[in-house]
């Protein structure tokens, strides 16, 4: 287990390769579908060289209750140049990105894999620092959260090596043999 302490050193990140296991401590941002469309728009400064979490936390009385990853495919669209105008280190979500993304991590970033399901258990390694747009709602609103051993692996690195695209290729030449 790798523990990694933000913000980071680029070196830090560039050194991470897929199938590593880490543990993060700092500040990450939760961003959603509205918040990308704003972060696009608007220029939101404290998130600069920081991580976002694909996430739609639950929020109770100041206290995150729940808070597992979402989907992060569905924001393909806006990475490359959420990456390019905030310098992202690290995202932090579920099931992975486009070749587009993987591209824009290049020497600059990673993806990171959260567990789906697992929401209970990530709140409880989570304090709230603030909240930007809740018009937008409790899950599109911007969360900035401190962590405290936020675990996750690497699963797209900063070399353009992705885990998804190894599995899948792994399947299809183990299928491939099946029909042979």
């Amino acid at each position: 287990m790798i523990s990694l302490n933000f913000p980071l050193d680029q070196k830090e990140i560039l050194d991470l390769k897929i199938g590593d296991r880490i543990l993060i401590n700092g500040t990450i941002f939760t961003a959603r579908d509205r918040a990308h469309q704003f972060l696009m728009e608007h220029h939101l400064g404290n998130i600069d060289n920081s991580i976002i979490y694909h996430c739609g936390p639950l929020i109770k009385d100041d206290l995150v209750i729940s808070a597992g990853p979402t989907t992060s495919s569905r924001l393909n669209r806006y990475t490359p140049e959420l990456i390019r105008k905030y310098g992202i280190k690290a995202i932090i979500g579920k099931g992975g990105m486009d070749d587009a993304v993987i591209n824009s991590l290049m020497g600059k970033a990673v993806y990171l894999s959260a567990i789906g399901g697992a929401g209970i258990t990530y709140a409880k390694t989570m304090r709230i620092k603030n909240a930007y747009n809740l018009e937008f709602g409790m899950s599109e609103a911007i969360w900035e959260f401190e962590v405290k051993d936020f675990p996750a692996i690497v699963t797209m690195d900063s070399r353009g090596n992705s885990l998804y695209k190894q599995i899948y290729k792994k399947s299809e030449a183990i299928f491939r043999n099946q029909l042979l």
